[in-house]
């Protein structure tokens, strides 16, 4: 989930993005004031199944802006909302040709700071929501102890597992080593399982199953001192015991190429054994008819992961049309009002506030991920060059478990040190 922006984006990406509600022919990024009625822009990113689906985020933001708008009769919502591989190039075109939006909701913000793009966000939230804020999450928002990125949503990480497939192939546990999962992925191949773990690392989210993988090994992005560490001996270590599962057929085919989405469809179909993911993925594995699953922690090299990887995605206020009241309100209503309950419910993500966590308590399908949350640990978000490296991860790690781990991993350390 944690995207992109300028840097990465070639200047031969074409502009002209056009927002789709409300019936407005502005520019994109061009905030408007009708008769005192202002108008603000807003980008999203889509958490859905796409624009035709029951759950898009076109429907959901259809209806967070009807209901704001309402009650807010000086105030215009005109949205766009954008797949997740596409939003971080066009967010960029967006950034590239001055037509930025007042609010962004996506996968990262880092980048946008060091340009001096956003609003601080103490500018932008009131103090009532502010401070109903998870102050571990919000803490995550701010470069050099200044906040820009509001959290939006969150989520953790745990192991999935087929049931039905274990008991087929006589697996009478969830892995919990690494030597323990190549032994389950074999037995599930040797009873016709055609994936036995499912392994996503396409440029929807390999950054995230990356790092799973890299703190199953004690390795990560950066090393205890916050120095990048993405080449480390532990790192590379990672991806060569993956690429001996891939070659082995244990995993599945041609991994560098395939997205979580669909690595998570094929669960659901029961094609897969194992796969790692998180509360988002629930819904996609019921409405696939797999109901029969397991939760476990994530196996690591020598025994669980005793932290998992916590997801936030952030919402934020771009500062070059002004509006900052106009922003605040809307803030307001989101986080005060149904909207952030709504996400919450609609795509079984996390709440990034206390009044979220504590309505969602009871929830026995999220436990597991409420109790991981406090001990999660994070993507380096506060480094302002997060944003690249977050790009060239996605755009080249899955090539590692098919080429040389060290060579590959090297080149991505290499964009992370460069000046």
């Amino acid at each position: 989930m944690n995207k992109r922006l300028a840097g990465a984006v070639t200047l031969g990406l074409t502009a002209a993005l056009v927002m789709t509600a409300c019936g407005s022919e502005t520019p994109a990024g061009e905030s408007t004031a009708e008769g005192g009625r202002v108008t603000l822009k807003l980008v999203a990113a889509d958490y859905g199944d796409g624009p035709t689906a029951e759950n898009s985020g076109e429907k959901f933001w259809k209806g967070v802006v009807d209901e704001f708008q309402a009650a807010n009769p000086g105030i215009k919502i005109e949205y766009q909302v954008i797949n997740w591989n596409d939003i971080d190039k066009q967010v960029a075109t967006m950034v590239q040709n001055g037509q930025v939006p007042d609010i962004l909701q996506t996968g990262d913000y880092s980048g946008f700071v060091k340009d001096g793009l956003l609003y601080k966000s103490e500018e932008v939230l009131s103090s009532t929501t502010a401070s109903d804020m998870l102050e571990k999450f919000a803490e995550f928002g701010k470069v050099d102890g200044v906040g820009y990125g509001i959290p939006f949503v969150s989520s953790a990480r745990a192991l999935f597992y087929n049931k039905d497939l274990f008991d087929k192939a006589g697996v009478a546990e969830p892995p919990k080593t690494w030597d323990e999962l190549k032994a389950a992925a074999g037995k599930l191949k040797a009873a016709g399982v055609s994936q036995p773990f499912g392994l996503p690392l396409g440029n929807e989210e390999a950054q995230a199953e990356s790092f799973l993988w890299f703190m199953g090994n004690g390795g990560g992005y950066k090393d205890a001192s916050g120095n990048w560490a993405i080449d480390s001996p532990a790192n590379v270590e990672t991806f060569t015991y993956l690429k001996g599962l891939v070659s082995a057929g244990l995993t599945t085919p041609n991994p560098g190429t395939k997205n979580r989405k669909d690595v998570w469809a094929d669960f659901a179909a029961g094609k897969v054994g194992m796969v790692n993911g998180g509360p988002m993925s629930i819904p996609i594995f019921e409405k696939g008819g797999l109901s029969n699953f397991g939760v476990a922690p994530i196996p690591g090299k020598a025994g669980p992961l005793e932290t998992t990887l916590g997801v936030e995605d952030w919402i934020m206020a771009f500062n070059k049309n002004g509006h900052k009241e106009e922003i605040k309100k809307f803030f307001d209503f989101f986080y005060g009002g149904t909207a952030a309950q709504k996400i919450s419910d609609t795509y079984k993500l996390l709440p990034v506030t206390k009044s979220g966590i504590e309505k969602l308590g009871s929830d026995e399908k999220l436990k597991p991920f409420l109790d991981a949350l406090p001990n999660a640990t994070f993507y380096p978000f506060q480094d302002p060059k997060w944003s690249e490296v977050n790009t060239q991860i996605k755009q080249t790690i899955g090539g590692a478990v098919d080429g040389d781990p060290k060579e590959i991993l090297g080149a991505i350390q290499k964009v992370a040190t460069s000046d």
